[in-house]
């Protein structure tokens, strides 16, 4: 089943919904869409020059975080598939169907309308993962219903034990890290930039209200205005990969 595009999502609680919008069109170098759907909970952030990648949604109920939609020419087939790997369907709206992978993370197809030209690196960064956070007892079952579902996309591990990369062929903007947690909660998924300096990514985040986290060998944990967390990471912008 051919993925033709690829969006990651910003998913925050509704009263947190126009600060978050705010603080990603500035680190993406975007301006935001008219909204859409019944309660306007949808924008696009939209580059110049380049299709999007990156959509926000308002949710009704928890913390929100991210999840990650596949374009495809043919929804239903897309959305068996998946049921078939061990996926469920939360909602069948038709052209779009919205599921749930066996550990618990959602995600959604919807139709491919054409889209093909990625957006650049702003600023030294570019976003373009979500990173899929696993408890231990869901990881395995999890790495193998997205290496067998992404069909084409190259499925290897990370640089460490706890991570598992699906890449998807090139042209596509978003892909997908699996990282195994210490303890168990329920899935959930956050984005991840790819940074030519994360010391510099992250003095301008802050400028923009971002509060650092915690700091590692390659990453750097951080949480936006809203409380919403994401990473800044020492891949190569352009390619993904690390930097050696």
């Amino acid at each position: 089943m051919r993925i033709s595009w690829t969006y990651a999502f910003v998913d925050r609680p509704r009263e947190a919904f126009g600060a978050a919008c705010d603080f990603w069109t500035a680190v993406t170098d975007t301006r935001l869409s008219e909204p859409r759907g019944d309660h306007d909970e949808f924008v696009t952030l939209l580059p110049d020059g380049a299709d999007a990648c990156l959509k926000a949604q308002a949710v009704g109920a928890g913390p929100g975080g991210a999840h990650i939609d596949f374009c495809v020419d043919d929804v239903p087939g897309f959305a068996a598939t998946a049921v078939r790997l061990g996926a469920s369907v939360a909602a069948d709206l038709g052209s779009l169907v919205v599921l749930r992978s066996p550990g618990g993370q959602l995600f959604c197809a919807d139709p491919w309308r054409g889209q093909s030209s990625r957006p650049g690196v702003v600023r030294g960064s570019r976003l373009d993962q979500v990173c899929l956070d696993v408890p231990a007892s869901a990881y395995e079952t999890e790495v193998a219903f997205w290496s067998a579902l992404l069909d084409g996309w190259e499925s290897l591990p990370g640089s460490l034990p706890e991570f598992h990369v699906v890449k998807p062929p090139p042209g596509l903007p978003v892909r997908l890290l699996l990282q195994r947690l210490g303890e168990e909660r329920p899935a959930a998924a956050h984005l991840d930039l790819a940074c030519a300096d994360i010391t510099a990514t992250r003095a301008r985040h802050e400028e923009l209200g971002a509060v650092f986290v915690a700091g590692f060998s390659n990453w750097t944990v951080m949480r936006d205005p809203t409380g919403g967390t994401y990473c800044l990471t020492a891949r190569d912008p352009e390619t993904g990969g690390l930097r050696r």
